[in-house]
């Protein structure tokens, strides 16, 4: 599912641009998954400090880009875009997101949060169920909403580059989830829950806190990449051989070096260690 992200339309005039996009909407998508079809408002980097009045007559959406602007604040009225599939909200100036993004029932495709300056974000998240990708990373979140983990048809969750503490102890619920991407956080520790990221390929804690992974974490039976980068393992545990998928192994910049064991347990499956 690659994430769609149109090109900006040229015209500097905001209005014509709206009108712009609409027309180049009309035009025929390629298909597949990842094609964008239906009604686009396109306003990456349009040097906005405010969304224009004219956007939010424009509640036909299927996609709503709001990227690389200055935005401080998205109002209520956002709530009223029931039939996006994909917002991206990505590279402004955000200090919170309102409540009624939880009526974005429709919600299917992609939620851009990413670099902006919340430090917190709305239990109303959970009410996207339809949701298959989230980013949240580089703000100033130090956990996330026990409620994120109620977004049932989630296939990827990036949070790096956060202050992230620990996790929500229902993480385990995501149970489609197939990419989590939590580099550059304070992770101490996980919980024994993430046993039931049964979907779970790829799993990136580069550049935390942990000492220690927890033993459960040897039951993911389709993880394929393992980044552990940066991390004070006290010790590389062995049982990291019983992962029956993995395919690249990442302990650069650990303080202790894995058992050679380990190593060559691995190595004759196929799988990378890098140390």
């Amino acid at each position: 599912m690659a994430a769609v992200r149109p090109e900006p339309v040229e015209p500097s005039d905001t209005r014509l641009r709206l009108d712009t996009v609409a027309e180049l909407a009309e035009a025929p998508a390629p298909a597949g998954e990842g094609a964008v079809t239906g009604p686009v408002v396109n306003l990456w980097r349009a040097g906005l400090d405010v969304v224009p009045a004219e956007v939010w007559g424009r509640t036909d959406a299927e996609v709503l880009i709001l990227a690389d602007n200055r935005l401080a604040e998205v109002p209520d009225a956002i709530g009223d875009f029931t039939r996006l599939r994909t917002l991206d909200l990505g590279h402004n100036a955000l200090t919170a997101v309102p409540d009624r993004i939880g009526d974005l029932t429709g919600l299917s495709d992609f939620l851009y949060l990413h670099d902006n300056r919340l430090t917190a974000l709305p239990a109303a998240l959970g009410r996207l169920h339809r949701l298959r990708y989230l980013n949240v990373g580089d703000n100033p979140l130090t956990e996330l909403p026990d409620t994120i983990c109620d977004l049932t048809g989630l296939l990827e969750l990036r949070a790096q580059g956060c202050r992230l503490a620990r996790l929500p102890h229902r993480i385990g619920g995501l149970s489609r989830l197939r990419e989590l991407r939590l580099r550059g956080n304070s992770l101490s520790e996980l919980p024994d829950s993430l046993t039931g990221l049964r979907e779970l390929r790829c799993l990136e804690l580069r550049g935390n806190r942990l000492e220690r992974l927890p033993r459960p974490l040897a039951a993911l039976p389709l993880l394929r990449e393992l980044d552990l980068r940066g991390n004070p393992l006290a010790e590389v545990p062995t049982w990291l051989a019983e992962l029956p998928s993995l395919e690249k192994l990442d302990l650069r910049w650990t303080p202790e070096p894995p058992a050679r064991h380990l190593v060559d347990v691995l190595e004759r499956r196929g799988c990378a260690v890098y140390f």
